[in-house]
């Protein structure tokens, strides 16, 4: 059986990601669809808005059959580093294509690549400016591309991530339907996420432009996942530990700590910290990541000891995705977790057993330990 991969965070899951679940599916020719997709946090390190059990299960009812979790040292990161974690995951799956929505699918990615090669050779240092703009101007000069765009961004960043780990994957950018990724108008029956859920948190109807399922979940969802409830936590950890103590948290650099310990004193909003925080040098999808790598206190040890054992925990299958895990499993790379047990939570997955504990703010859910996948069977194995 030959499965076509998938990244994801479905943040909710809509009409837009069943339109790229469908044609990933019909131009590979695949029998099934592998999603490897975010756990409780998204890449700008912010919480989901469901928790990974609620999405995986909006996935498999959206047409996916296997659904796995990115582990949360892979999912809240850099394009590069999410890139790199999710095509490890389905490399070792077995999946020999992915297929991913791009804003400008013609473009030459692997060419691009190449141009970052030359722009990290010539050693650019201009601490007034983030990388990415000075790569940009770079590449505009050399290509007339310029990366802006998001998923034109995450399609350069797979591309760099198979060349430099050198993994058997075809790679199959598709023209992304609907919506601009940051348009927070709805039109249509393909809305961006972040429309979508700026819609429905507002009490509009939003059932044109998400399968049932989703609609089913937004009408139910009672507490609003967010920074504002978990900035408290921070805040009170920020002045609490030594500055020396943060100073080890992952991605804390050049001094950062002095500045969120600084600003955590002054402001009693998350808002407030934040601006008070930022600086040309950190976009905010950096600052919120490094919030939550401190408020988990997880260290740059801790995270590149989890990089190095990777897993495979699976959330979600129908009668596929079980017949494909079949297939597949004997060859796995990387152990297969189906219910995390006590001893794992402290060793294998005990970063993202730490994110877990920390969503429950939102949730009574046990996000981990002994939480079975969810699995869709049809009536004739029941």
């Amino acid at each position: 059986m030959r499965a076509v991969g998938l990244v994801a965070e479905y943040n909710p899951f809509h009409n837009g990601h069943s339109y790229h679940l469908q044609t990933a599916k019909q131009v590979s020719g695949a029998e099934a669809v592998v999603v490897v997709m975010s756990g409780n946090f998204t890449q700008r390190g912010e919480p989901a808005l469901f928790d990974k059990w609620q999405r995986a299960n909006q996935a498999l009812a959206g047409g996916a059959d296997l659904v796995v979790e990115l582990p949360i040292f892979y999912a809240v990161q850099p394009g590069t580093h999410f890139a790199a974690g999710a095509l490890r995951l389905l490399a070792a799956l077995g999946v020999d294509e992915v297929v991913f929505g791009a804003e400008h699918p013609e473009w030459d990615f692997a060419r691009l690549v190449t141009a970052e090669d030359d722009f990290q050779r010539q050693g650019f240092k201009d601490f007034r400016a983030t990388y990415a703009t000075q790569f940009n101007q770079a590449l505009a000069e050399k290509t007339g591309v310029s990366l802006v765009d998001p998923n034109d961004i995450l399609a350069f960043s797979y591309y760099k991530a198979a060349r430099d780990l050198k993994l058997p994957l075809k790679l199959r950018p598709i023209q992304r339907r609907g919506a601009d990724y940051h348009d927070q108008t709805i039109s249509g029956e393909i809305a961006s996420a972040s429309a979508i859920r700026q819609a429905a948190l507002a009490g509009e109807d939003v059932a044109t432009v998400v399968p049932p399922q989703t609609a089913a979940d937004l009408a139910n969802l009672r507490v609003v996942p967010g920074w504002a409830a978990l900035y408290p936590l921070l805040r009170n950890h920020l002045i609490q530990a030594p500055v020396g103590y943060l100073a080890q948290s992952y991605l804390m650099s050049e001094g950062l700590e002095y500045r969120m310990k600084a600003a955590a004193e002054r402001n009693l909003s998350f808002d407030g910290f934040l601006r008070a925080v930022k600086t040309k040098r950190y976009t905010y999808a950096r600052l919120l990541r490094v919030c939550l790598y401190t408020l988990l206190e997880l260290d740059q040890e801790a995270v590149e000891r989890a990089m190095a054992n990777p897993y495979l925990h699976v959330l979600a299958f129908n009668d596929r995705g079980r017949d494909y895990l079949h297939t597949v499993k004997k060859d796995l790379a990387y152990p297969l977790l189906t219910k995390v047990t006590a001893d794992q939570k402290e060793g294998l997955v005990n970063a993202d057993y730490r994110a877990g504990k920390l969503y429950q703010t939102f949730t009574p859910v046990e996000q981990d330990v002994k939480h079975a996948p969810v699995i869709k069977l049809s009536r004739k194995n029941h």
